[in-house]
């Protein structure tokens, strides 16, 4: 028999771990003196000590190492624990990558002259949204604000409700800058379901990936802040996937302050 002391050492488990196990019932000492309460292992429980270690060290909870070990003589059990375990640390690496990536990227452009420091980007998943859009060619960007009329004309007799969140955006269907003749469609998410009218239609837009800026002030910025998404995009390891647009946060419809509007540029993205 080993004193706990001793069975500490050789299992290079710390007393108070092992008077943990003890407690939660995951490795219990062979005997316990009524006298004393001093605590006793065996040999024999060594080659448990170890697999304890060895999955911890893989990063399972104790309350997973636990489970696991009911099943330890089980391959196939044993084996499914095992890829799960292999899937989430892959994800976790992943995404640590990620991380590093941004702040590499990020400490190369610290001290350039680069406004397009002042604008963080972010990745993230834009859901599913049932939205009513109205689509149609129009002189210039600047005359949006035609599309949002139509919409807000022809369903004021359908009292939509809004969508949770509501987004309100513009989609720039020629895929590249035009001085005249713009292919634009304006989306606002809704909830509940409604018939096309003339121009409006009502639509299941699927959940896209997606690198954003978000900015507060006139729509001057727009130019530098598109430049900083695809330097993002660049700089990080992914690529276009789609057509760029705005979500409007605080348009003209609410404040007619050009220094209030809070606009969000979108580019939709996948790794290289």
């Amino acid at each position: 028999m080993l004193k706990i002391g001793d069975f500490s050492k050789l299992s290079m488990i710390s007393i108070r771990m092992l008077r943990h196990y003890d407690e939660i019932g995951l490795l219990i000492p062979e005997s316990i003196d009524d006298f004393t309460g001093y605590r006793y292992y065996s040999e024999a429980q060594l080659p448990l000590a170890g697999r304890i270690n060895a999955l911890k060290d893989m990063g399972f909870s104790l309350a997973s190492v636990s489970k696991i070990l009911k099943n330890y003589e089980k391959p196939q059990a044993l084996r499914e624990y095992l890829l799960l375990k292999q899937t989430e640390i892959r994800e976790q690496a992943e995404e640590i990558n990620r991380r590093l990536l941004l702040i590499e990227t990020t400490i190369q452009r610290i001290g350039k002259d680069d406004k397009t420091m002042n604008y963080n980007v972010t990745l993230k998943e834009l859901p599913e949204r049932y939205v009513a859009s109205v689509r149609r060619i129009i002189p210039n960007y600047d005359q949006e604000g035609m599309l949002w009329n139509i919409l807000m004309e022809e369903t004021a007799s359908l009292h939509m409700q809004d969508g949770e969140p509501c987004y309100t955006l513009a989609i720039f269907h020629d895929g590249e800058y035009k001085e005249s003749g713009v292919d634009v469609e304006v989306q606002k998410s809704v909830r509940g379901n409604y018939e096309d009218t003339e121009n409006v239609k009502f639509k299941t837009v699927a959940p896209i990936q997606i690198a954003s800026a978000t900015y507060k002030g006139s729509y001057d910025q727009v130019i530098e802040v598109n430049e900083a998404v695809a330097n993002w995009i660049r700089d990080n390891g992914y690529e276009f996937n789609g057509l760029s647009f705005c979500i409007y946060h605080v348009s003209p419809y609410e404040t007619q302050n050009p220094e209030e509007w809070v606009t969000e540029v979108c580019y939709p993205v996948k790794k290289k």
